[in-house]
């Protein structure tokens, strides 16, 4: 995908960048970059608010962004989380009530400035997305709009910890882990001089696993409601423009808002994209000229521009994917673009799909699930889901023909199952793939159930000994069009490692295709007219990516076939080395594993290991930090371990173990 990268002469608006701490209530001052156009007459200001360091991690991205927001005439501002990068104070829990208070200061701090005209947005992804939406929820004044990508507004179901009431074991692990990797990463005193050592080594005091605090809460408590604005979508009163990607796992955020939000308030886009900025070209595509997008966006909340047009789009724009092939990349899907006024669409029809066939026991292997692909997508090589057919051949699997013409599907689908177990707990996984003439089968959309959720997620019920019950469960949204000649495929096991963390008891169920239904959002299809800018961004930072000759595969999968182990390794490729246009040499590398026993639940094991190297030649500042988590189990308890060992050059300056049980008390 081209992109067109703006100099930054061709701006309508020459700019200027300063770093700056802002201040909050208690004293505490956090790190900010601050990008502004050159005039005299002040404009509304744009925040980003981000953990993740914005003096070397999210550097590169933020350059081909903040300076187009300034070059258009607003101050885009990136300011890093207390305890985080080069700002003050201890690091917390993620979307604590500390973070939501300091990004509402931030926020006031901002509209006070002589340069702001008292209006601010928020924009971010992931965190800062989530963060974006929290802070709206609170409301503060001078927040007139937000854009959130690839969010979430419900922190219990629909993030990195459970779903379907399971616990994630593919992201509850690997994304605690990595937040135990960045907080245990220093200052840099290029940012904030000699007190950089003071700081980091109070930090490492207070860091505590958030693994402890994740599988504490198995079911959906107070803890997962806090920062859930689905609790409350009334308390917004910012406009919301709701950004997904077919291929992330917080899609379904932008279909709950757009149905929940004020609709002269709110609007839905969702494209074919996997856990990135839509402008960025990264597979899958099309990219999008996202920030023109955005700028028509916040030039109409934020500047009253009557001529953006902004709210006259659809509701909700969405990408229908055409057919395609198995694969675990794509530079571009075909498909096309389709609007709906509304949402729930009159376009759409919920078309039931009975299952056939007699009962049958459904005990999956427990390593299927190994196809699964990645949870979070970033436009690596292996992200996606291969050819599914070894995972279909561990389900039950229900095939229907499309017909002459081709089935489009716009929304969530739903199973009813009737099953039948033998044990008191369990989980269901149901995945709908495409099944072309020549057999090959390409994962379209899937979601699970765990069984003790089945009366909701706030709750862990036994299922009655021998009982038949139905259950029923949402699949994650989709757009799709299944093509003549095609067979849609319906498959369900009762395990999916390393999604989801199995159950104590492997015995599996007994599921009745006579009472059991697949439930499809059929779209009838529109002619639509709906075009995007090419993507665009500001110029990218000169930063130099050393060659590595000995990388590792994203994703290999090992079997020992007489003990009946699976191990899978996964590289996640979030950076490797790379050196600032400042001097700083950056290096990052983990490694993710998963084993299971094929014929042994309580054998899952994860770890995850990282190493990461601060280094300044110049002045010889030279950090190294490396972190060790893992988690096993027994019938009765999760087990986990994790470590953290840091460096200041060869010297060891912190090193701290922790070794914890926590009850399954519905995982």
């Amino acid at each position: 995908m081209q992109i067109h990268v703006r100099p930054a002469s061709d701006f309508p608006y020459r700019t200027t960048q300063e770093d700056v701490r802002i201040p909050l209530p208690d004293g505490t001052r956090l790190y900010a970059r601050i990008w502004r156009p050159v005039t005299e007459e002040p404009v509304p200001a744009l925040l980003e608010y981000l953990p993740y360091r914005l003096s070397d991690w999210t550097a590169p991205r933020d350059a081909q962004r903040h300076p187009w927001y300034a070059g258009h005439g607003y101050a885009s501002v990136r300011v890093d989380v207390r305890g985080h990068g080069n700002s003050e104070g201890m690091p917390g829990d993620e979307y604590d009530a500390t973070e939501l208070a300091d990004g509402v200061a931030v926020v006031n701090w901002l509209a006070e400035q002589p340069w702001c005209t008292g209006k601010v947005g928020m924009f971010g992804i992931s965190w800062g997305g989530f963060n974006s939406l929290q802070i709206a929820a609170l409301a503060p004044e001078p927040l007139k709009a937000i854009v959130t990508v690839c969010s979430s507004d419900d922190r219990y179901d629909n993030d990195v910890h459970y779903m379907g009431g399971s616990v994630l074991a593919v992201d509850m692990h690997a994304w605690a882990a990595t937040m135990l990797a960045f907080v245990a990463r220093p200052p840099d005193p290029a940012q904030v001089g000699d007190a950089w050592r003071d700081m980091w080594l109070a930090r490492l005091e207070k860091v505590e696993p958030f693994i402890h605090t994740w599988l504490t809460h198995q079911t959906r408590d107070a803890y997962w409601k806090h920062g859930s604005v689905c609790e409350d979508y009334g308390a917004i009163d910012a406009a919301v423009l709701a950004v997904g990607g077919w291929h992330d796992p917080y899609r379904d955020t932008a279909l709950r808002l757009v149905e929940h939000l004020d609709p002269n308030r709110v609007r839905g886009l969702i494209g074919p994209w996997s856990h990135q900025y839509p402008d960025r070209g990264l597979p899958p595509g099309p990219a999008i000229g996202f920030l023109q997008e955005t700028l028509r966006w916040w030039d109409h909340w934020l500047k009253d521009s009557d001529d953006t047009d902004v709210m006259a789009e659809p509701l909700l724009r969405s990408w229908i994917s055409d057919s395609h092939p198995p694969r675990t990349v794509y530079e571009e899907l075909p498909g096309r673009w389709v609007g709906d006024a509304v949402w729930p669409s009159p376009h759409i029809t919920s078309v039931p799909f009975a299952l056939q066939g007699d009962p049958i026991v459904v005990d999956s292997p427990q390593h299927t699930g190994l196809d699964a692909g990645r949870f979070f997508p970033f436009g690596n090589d292996a992200d996606l889901p291969p050819d599914q057919r070894e995972e279909d051949a561990k389900s039950a699997s229900f095939e229907f023909p499309v017909g002459e013409s081709a089935i489009e599907i716009l929304g969530r689908p739903r199973v009813r199952l009737r099953l039948t177990l033998g044990v008191p707990f369990g989980q269901a996984a149901a995945r709908i793939c495409d099944v072309a003439p020549d057999g090959s089968s390409t994962l379209i959309t899937r979601g699970v159930l765990n069984l003790s959720a089945r009366n909701g997620r706030d709750r862990a019920d036994a299922w009655p000994l021998g009982a038949t019950k139905d259950v029923t469960f949402e699949l994650n949204g989709i757009g799709h069009s299944f093509p003549p000649g095609h067979r849609i495929r319906l498959s369900v096991s009762s395990a999916y490692w390393p999604w989801i963390w199995p159950q104590a008891d492997s015995a599996g169920f007994t599921l009745d295709p006579a009472g059991s239904t697949l439930e499809l959002p059929v779209r009838t299809p529109t002619h639509d007219s709906i075009t995007f800018a090419p993507p665009e961004q500001s110029a990218a930072l000169a930063v130099a990516f050393p060659e590595n000759p000995d990388q590792r595969p994203e994703r290999l999968i090992t079997r020992d076939v007489a003990a009946g182990e699976w191990r899978m390794e996964v590289d996640p490729r979030y950076g490797g080395t790379r050196v600032y246009p400042d001097g700083l040499e950056f290096t990052e590398d983990a490694l993710e594993t998963y084993t299971i026993n094929e014929s042994d639940p309580q054998s899952a094991r994860t770890r995850s290991d990282w190493t990461i190297r601060l280094h300044r030649p110049e002045t010889g500042w030279d950090v190294h930090v490396s972190t060790r988590s893992e988690i096993a189990c027994d019938a009765a308890d999760f087990i986990t371990s994790n470590e953290v060992t840091c460096r200041e050059g060869d010297e060891v300056v912190f090193h701290r173990t922790w070794e914890k049980r926590i009850p399954r008390t519905a995982g």
